[in-house]
């Protein structure tokens, strides 16, 4: 039985055409390495699967990395404290990286990740390019991604929730209620939780017997301005819904002030449902009806996977997604005959 011999960078620079050195430098994140060369070199290392030595003495680095697009919002935090507790029980640490853009980590995040040590890397609602994905395998980093934005790739561990499920729950809760005129403000086109509950949503729709209605649809950010404006939309149409599906508890509490606006109350003139189960809904008046999403549990599975592949163990899947919950509060109730 024939053994694979591991690959070393004196063959990987022999079938790039380029010097050790240079491959070393692209392995450890160095800036000198012109584009092209550099993309030739990850193609290689990427396709030999190189694996970096690591000394023994080395040791774990006791730190993982969590990589934001934005965090300036509830949902956010709660990510943190996930992580956080997370690596807690394993004596790591975490470090936070703010990109403020949802085009995922660049260059020159890469190169500031290499200049320290890391265990790995937990990549938080952002998209992650092929780039990205070569240059961390190049350099052995594990990484998950959390509430991927798009659809993962092939091999790529990631952490979600069921995002369908939680519109569907949502949306047969309202249903029940006897609302038939049901609003949905969601999220970004492009990212993969906002279509899945659009599609939960309409599901349950479909299942009742109803057509979803094209103007009672809405996509904005996940955030309060975001459900102030399309409530409004929303509630200025000549037929108006009678209850809505906010796509993020921060969308619901900008629905509740469009209603306050208008001199309408919640739930007697308008139920709303959010998204999330964030801290601020239970304390919310009325209590918001949501669903849970349950955010400081997957960045801990996250996290822990992220430590537990550093220690070269493989996950048991590639891709998690969570149990959503509908929670009943007091933002919903029967339509007014």
């Amino acid at each position: 039985m024939s053994t694979k011999r591991r690959v070393t960078i004196a063959q990987i620079a022999e079938e790039a055409g380029v010097s050790v050195p240079t491959v070393s430098k692209v392995i450890n994140g160095r800036p000198e390495v012109a584009p092209d060369t550099r993309h030739r070199v990850e193609r290689l290392l990427h396709k030999h699967g190189y694996q970096r030595r690591v000394s023994q003495d080395d040791g774990p680095a006791g730190l993982v990395d969590l990589v934001f697009a934005e965090i300036e919002s509830p949902w956010a935090m709660e990510i943190v404290r996930g992580a956080e507790d997370a690596a807690h029980e394993a004596g790591a640490s975490v470090v936070i990286s703010v990109l403020h853009t949802h085009a995922g980590p660049g260059r020159d995040w890469l190169e500031r990740l290499a200049a320290r040590r890391t265990d790995g890397v937990v990549i938080v609602a952002s998209k992650l390019s092929s780039m990205v994905q070569a240059q961390l395998t190049a350099r052995s980093l594990p990484f998950v991604v959390v509430d991927p934005e798009g659809e993962p790739a092939p091999g790529v561990a990631s952490v979600g929730a069921t995002n369908w499920h939680g519109g569907l729950a949502a949306t047969r809760h309202l249903l029940e209620l006897g609302h038939r005129r049901i609003g949905m403000i969601s999220g970004p086109a492009d990212m993969l939780c906002s279509q899945a509950r659009i599609d939960g949503y309409r599901a349950a729709l479909e299942t009742a017997g109803i057509e979803a209605a094209p103007e009672l649809i809405r996509r904005g950010t996940f955030l309060v301005d975001s459900g102030h404006d399309h409530g409004h939309a929303l509630l200025s149409l000549g037929d108006p819904p009678t209850a809505i599906f906010a796509g993020s508890d921060l969308q619901a509490f900008g629905v509740f002030e469009a209603a306050r606006q208008r001199g309408m109350r919640v739930p007697e003139d308008l139920s709303v449902v959010g998204f999330d189960d964030l801290p601020l809904s239970r304390s919310a008046w009325p209590p918001l009806t949501t669903v849970r999403q349950p955010l400081q549990e997957m960045a801990a599975l996250a996290a822990r996977t992220v430590l537990g592949m550093s220690r070269g163990e493989a996950p048991e899947t590639r891709r998690v997604e969570l149990a959503t919950e509908l929670i009943v509060r007091e933002s919903t109730a029967p339509p007014r005959l």
